[in-house]
This record gives C-alpha cells, structure tokens and sequence, in this order.
C-alpha cells in the first residue's frame, strides 16, 4: 500500500467517525472508493480526510447526505474541497440556512402558544386555526412553515 495511505480503523480514528459510516461514505459516492490490500483491507487516502470533514460539516450546518453530494458533484475530478469550495458553496447555502433560522425561530415562538390553550389540536384551535383555516393553504404544519394564521 502507498504510505499516503492509511487503513480503514486508523482513518475512522483520525476522521472522527465509525468504519461504517466511511463505507456508506464510499457507498454513496461522497468519499472515493478505499484501495485494497492484498488481504482485501480498505485503505484511504490521507486527503479523503478533508473530504469526511467536509461532509460533516455541511451536516452539521444541517445539509442532508443528498445535497452535500450535490455540492461535491460541482468539483471537478471529484477532488477534495478547498477552503474556497468551502466559501464559495457555504454561500450559496445561506438563503436556506436562513430560512431553517427563521423557521425554528418562529417555532420557538409560538410553540407555548400553540399548545398553552390545551386542545392540543392545531384542527380545533381556535387561536391559530379557526374553522380549519390551515387545510385550505395545504398540508403539513402551515403555520410553522411561514403561512400566517387567517384573522
């Protein structure tokens, strides 16, 4: 094996996570496939290590596995993200951090609110839904998402 290589135990020790995460890693296409050796061993390159942190932190910042595969998918010949990648990439996500900041925000809001009357039943709330104003604009919790209640 190339020493800039190092086996799959070691780097899940270095990357912070398990062994099976770098293989579902590798799975989905976020890392780059592990070198053998001869005993059928995975090991990984030393710059994939900049790579998981990457993921980890684009899931950190809330980003599901299939948008931060997106992101790497704009790299060219799969490499390793830059501190630039970094920048240029976290910018084109705050718009939807933003709205995640807003969302929660407003959901630790009203969330006393919403369950302070003791109907427990955003369907009967008199408050925030009177005569079951929130099915016409759709479904799923309208009024967490943005919608604004009728009245």
């Amino acid at each position: 094996m190339p020493s800039d290589t190092l086996p799959i135990g070691d780097f899940a020790r270095r990357a912070g996570v398990a062994a099976s995460t770098l293989r579902y890693y590798e799975e989905q296409g976020l890392i780059a496939p592990a070198l053998r050796s001869a005993g059928g061993r995975r090991h990984y390159p030393r710059d994939a290590l900049r790579r998981v942190a990457f993921v980890r932190a684009a899931q950190a910042v809330g980003l599901s596995l299939a948008q931060i595969q997106a992101a790497l998918a704009t790299l060219p010949d799969a490499r390793t993200p830059t501190a630039a990648d970094w920048a240029k990439l976290s910018r084109s996500w705050q718009p939807m951090l933003e709205e995640r900041i807003a969302s929660l925000t407003r959901l630790r809001d009203t969330l006393g609110s919403c369950i302070g009357c003791g109907c427990l039943s955003l369907k009967r709330c008199a408050l925030y839904n009177p005569q079951d104003s929130a099915a016409r604009l759709g479904s799923g919790a309208r009024f967490w998402s943005g919608d604004k209640p009728a009245g």
